[in-house]
């Protein structure tokens, strides 16, 4: 039966290799190390996250794994002396690995992104110990801080908390270490992983299939589909496909909006898997339901931030403003959007991809990260009078600290991207792109978004002319661009990319001039809820810190229950109202990007408020 069954899924597998006739990626981003970031808010918290993932000892990242496998860890008096991981690392969590797996893409990521060589050698002993420990744990490639046991029960159905999710982080990690940092000694070891991985599930009959996913698998399905585009040994593609969730998935192929409640971060992954198929197969179905899911996210389920979801779990769009709590905007959703963003504009280099892309990038991701401590948020809440919680350095090692490693790593991935005829400027942020292939250098220098002037030099072209495509963000109100300080006419409106085609030399300045203005945007179910933006920057009042408690309460490892009840102790009589007058008489302080309402609330970016508490969706009179 089980020949048969195999026999059956390579037949599938076979069908499923109908390469499309046109390329499915018809734009392509730089690698990290092509782009570097100049100084600036963004150059800041890469540098706050460097120091963090830096600072974690390697023994504790491999302490749960070696614990798991019986390898030694190091004593001293007959005692370990290793610092281990609390929170969601420690060893009663089924969660333990996880956090392993995120800095594993993070040191690789961080590497690629500076160059610096600390993040290469930590990635190395990392995954040295990871490979005695595989090595240590039998013949049959299984690898994580947990025993083989906690598989076992999701394939029954038992309870257990998501052990396929904390395999998918591991195998990333070890892919990312590879492909960004050149460590063949992690691709073997995911490899290994995969190939317990296939010979474990593929012997599984269809219930029991059904019944394993059924429990949260993250993006593990998305990483046999890499190992397959790197390796493309069969079985992984195969053994990707297993983990088709069709009760998800088959409506988006349908252009059937079906969220409704269900868990967001869950589900996210499992629409990214399916943009990897599309890149693999050219399966058009694929592709439909990755650009239809993005849509519903830009246009109905995402908060003005960009963020998305209630207590992790999509709403009805249609009662946004029921759902502004304190509990808003799981960061791992937001995360995985951003991934999921480019596949999609890789395919169609749609101009409102990169608009939510910048909205999220900016208003979560760029504030998730405490300035003083280097800390992050797992949630930006929504609630008026709420205020953003962090981590600790070793005790809440939650889902959101793990992405948090990777968010200020990845942050020049798609500030550019290119064509075969030109570069494609994506995003206003300070960096220096080095096209050597083509022979093309960029500075780009700005302020933005205090200011909304850009200015980008060329330090280096070939001698044939070439295409530099500028973003017109649907947020700008007119724009005004410069070529060596003569006027460039623009025939496009917002929602373009400006294409800008000239024999450029070493020299020649773009100076791009975006009219920015603040603007209320309602929720769709109460036009007199209001939140306010300018340009794509939120705008969040502040609320001061009466009865606040220390702004990182969660040393206890029992933090996850408590976040979902954690009482903010709002005070009564916050006034939190605005009319239209009020907006139009706010006053802005010198060049920072501050106002000052008639009733005397300081309003600035969302991403700058930390320790305090705030409005983001005010009461319009």
């Amino acid at each position: 039966m089980n020949k048969i069954r195999l026999l059956i899924g390579v037949l599938i597998l076979c069908s499923s290799f109908v390469m499309s006739k046109e390329p499915v990626e018809k734009i392509r981003f730089f690698n990290l190390n092509e782009v570097r970031l100049l100084p600036g808010r963004f150059y800041d918290n890469m540098k706050r996250d460097s120091a963090w993932m830096v600072s974690i000892p390697v023994n504790s990242l491999l302490h749960s794994f070696r614990n798991n496998a019986g390898v030694y860890s190091g004593t001293e008096g007959g005692y370990s002396s290793t610092s281990k991981m609390g929170g969601w690392e420690s060893l009663d969590c089924d969660l333990r690995g996880h956090s392993t797996g995120h800095l594993l893409s993070a040191y690789a990521l961080m590497y690629a992104s500076t160059g610096s060589n600390v993040f290469k050698l930590k990635g190395d002993s990392v995954v040295d110990g990871l490979a005695d420990v595989q090595k240590k744990l039998g013949n049959s490639g299984y690898l994580s801080a947990f025993p083989e046991e906690l598989i076992n029960r999701c394939i029954e159905g038992k309870p257990v908390w998501a052990p396929w999710y904390t395999l998918h982080k591991i195998l990333a990690g070890l892919i990312d270490q590879y492909c960004y940092a050149d460590n063949k000694k992690a691709l073997a070891i995911a490899t290994k992983m995969g190939e317990w991985a296939y010979f474990k599930v593929s012997v599984l009959d269809s219930a029991s299939l059904h019944r394993m996913i059924r429990n949260e698998y993250g993006g593990v399905n998305e990483s046999f589909y890499n190992l397959y585009k790197i390796t493309r040994n069969k079985r992984f593609f195969q053994l990707a496909e297993m983990f088709y969730k069709a009760d998800n998935i088959d409506p988006l192929k349908n252009r059937q909006d079906k969220l409704g409640t269900l868990h967001a971060n869950t589900f996210i992954p499992k629409v990214i898997a399916e943009a990897c198929k599309y890149e693999l197969t050219g399966d058009y179905a694929s592709r439909k339901a990755a650009e239809y899911f993005q849509q519903l996210i830009d246009t109905k389920y995402s908060y003005i931030t960009g963020e998305i979801g209630d207590r992790e779990h999509f709403f009805n769009p249609n009662m946004m403003s029921k759902h502004l709590s304190g509990y808003a905007g799981e960061t791992c959703c937001t995360y995985n959007e951003l991934k999921l963003c480019r596949h999609i504009f890789s395919w169609n280099a749609d101009p409102k991809v990169m608009d939510y892309y910048e909205r999220a990038l900016f208003n979560q991701i760029l504030g998730q990260q405490d300035t003083q401590s280097g800390m992050v948020c797992y949630f930006t809440p929504l609630l008026t009078g709420a205020y953003k919680m962090y981590s600790t350095p070793n005790n809440s090692y939650w889902c959101c600290v793990g992405t948090g490693f990777e968010n200020h790593a990845r942050y020049t991935e798609s500030i550019y991207s290119h064509d075969d005829n030109g570069v494609y400027v994506n995003l206003f942020i300070p960096s220096v792109l080095n096209w050597n292939e083509k022979g093309i250098s960029i500075k780009q220098t700005t302020n933005f978004p205090k200011q909304g002037i850009i200015n980008m030099e060329i330090t280096k072209s070939p001698s044939l002319a070439w295409t530099i495509y500028l973003r017109y963000p649907e947020w700008a109100k007119r724009l005004s661009i410069k070529i060596n300080n003569r006027p460039f006419v623009v025939r496009q409106s917002a929602g373009r990319y400006i294409q800008i085609k000239r024999k450029w030399e070493k020299g020649d300045v773009i100076e791009a001039s975006y009219g920015m203005q603040i603007e209320t945007v309602p929720c769709a179910d109460n036009p007199h809820c209001v939140a306010l933006k300018y340009g794509p920057i939120v705008l969040a009042g502040e609320l001061g810190t009466a009865n606040m408690t220390p702004p990182a309460p969660f040393s206890n490892p029992a933090l996850h229950n408590d976040y979902y009840t954690y009482d903010y102790r709002i005070p009564e009589g916050l006034n939190t109202s605005l009319s239209k007058l009020d907006i139009k008489a706010l006053k802005r302080s010198s060049d920072t990007l501050k106002f000052v309402t008639k009733g005397g609330i300081i309003i600035k970016p969302l991403y700058d408020i930390y320790h305090e508490r705030y409005v983001v969706y005010w009461t319009m009179k």
